[in-house]
């Protein structure tokens, strides 16, 4: 017997009322974090690159700006008319993924062609990192529509698989397994969300990680990450490089760390210590009190991300909320288990903290997606928070909603 969702509030009725602050708070709480680590952890590096030790955080600033203006636009503007515009967003993700293997428009760089020139000052445009956000509005939208009919294997499941295949096949092959990854598991946490049968999403997770498996056997750096990953120390100036380095960087911290700006690993010991490797400089530098902050500042992200998911006013912003949470806590999770060796590495930044160009103003405009769901919850988040004895808001008689657990449309 299949389950029935709890009604959700009709979303004519609900007034768009302000963001979610604390979340908003949060998030520039993160960036500001990751601005004075990606300065650290890369002014060696700028002054041996570029003869600028600003270099890189001049960058970052800019991104930031950019990031904010995106992040703000998208928080005003109302989430429901992404509905409409999703299919738009879905063709033109796929045109830009095309066009990046075309020699001449797709720029490469360390043996991958995921770039697309920008005009100056721009920075070069990645649309794999893009596509997170347009393939999650879309299936959002896809997912909220087909109700019942995502039980029916011809109906709901194969063109689900079809839809997500295309986009995470014009990914592999710039090649970067790592975002198609990525896009893999943000759609399978929606697919589950909106009510999907259990043995169809079991069924597709172990198809994709035979995919994997199956590109790792390939070889090539895939290959080299694993060995890496399972024995370090076999080659330890080699492939094992990298993962030990950060290992060493995590233990010279200790539990107060060096000192901020004292970090040894950042001259040339970490490769990517301003991007994928940069929370093993904050662990070094400001020890585990400093790793154990940003972890929290990321699980009250989460969690005010979930309130606002529970209490969004139709089921298409319930999924565009879990997509982003999924989004989120997939890169933390993948880039966390990196760099402690508990994962391989697979060069995914930490969300918000990590330089990055299209990586970074993506996840800003996902933030500011989800802040625009925030402002048409059927009850202000507030109201989900604990409060003192007798100091609780009084609740209107509309039944609050839930989050969707079957994809009945609304």
């Amino acid at each position: 017997m299949s389950r029935q969702p709890a009604p959700r509030a009709a979303s004519a009725t609900v007034r768009a009322h302000a963001p979610d602050y604390l979340l908003l708070t949060v998030v520039i709480v993160l960036s500001v974090i990751g601005l004075i680590a990606v300065y650290s952890s890369s002014y060696v590096l700028g002054e041996a690159q570029f003869q600028d030790a600003n270099y890189f955080v001049k960058k970052q600033s800019l991104f930031l700006v950019m990031g904010f203006v995106l992040m703000f636009a998208a928080m005003r503007f109302p989430y429901r008319h992404l509905m409409r515009l999703s299919p738009l967003l879905m063709l033109g993700t796929l045109v830009a993924l095309a066009l990046v293997l075309i020699p001449g428009i797709g720029i490469e760089q360390n043996g991958a062609r995921s770039w697309i020139a920008m005009p100056s000052p721009l920075p070069p445009l990645q649309p794999s990192e893009l596509a997170k956000l347009a393939v999650l509005i879309y299936l959002a939208a896809w997912l909220s529509a087909k109700g019942e009919v995502l039980h029916d294997v011809s109906l709901g499941v194969i063109p689900f698989v079809g839809m997500v295949g295309v986009v995470s096949a014009l990914i592999i092959l710039e090649p970067d397994v790592g975002t198609a990854v990525m896009v893999a598991g943000i759609t399978g946490v929606l697919f589950f969300v909106a009510g999907a049968r259990m043995f169809h999403v079991l069924v597709l997770g172990m198809s994709g990680l035979v995919t994997v498996f199956m590109l790792i056997l390939a070889g090539g750096y895939r290959m080299d990450r694993i060995t890496a990953f399972l024995d370090a120390e076999s080659d330890p100036s080699g492939v094992g490089f990298h993962a030990i380095q950060l290992l060493v960087a995590f233990g010279s911290g200790g539990f107060t760390g060096v000192g901020l700006g004292v970090s040894r690993q950042k001259f040339f010991y970490v490769p990517g210590s301003h991007t994928d490797g940069v929370l093993a400089i904050i662990g070094e530098e400001l020890g585990f009190i400093g790793v154990a902050v940003v972890m929290g500042l990321f699980l009250l992200l989460l969690y005010r991300g979930f309130l606002i998911a529970r209490r969004a006013d139709t089921q298409f912003g319930s999924l565009i909320a879990m997509g982003v949470l999924a989004w989120i806590s997939i890169q933390m999770l993948i880039n966390v288990g990196g760099v402690t060796r508990l994962l391989p590495l697979t060069g995914i930044p930490l969300p918000f903290i990590s330089y990055g160009g299209s990586a970074l103003l993506s996840l800003f405009l996902a933030a500011g997606v989800l802040l625009s769901v925030s402002r048409y919850t059927a009850v202000t988040v507030a109201e989900v928070a604990p409060e003192p004895r007798g100091m609780r808001r009084p609740v209107g008689p509309a039944r609050r909603p839930s989050l969707p657990t079957s994809g009945g449309a609304r």
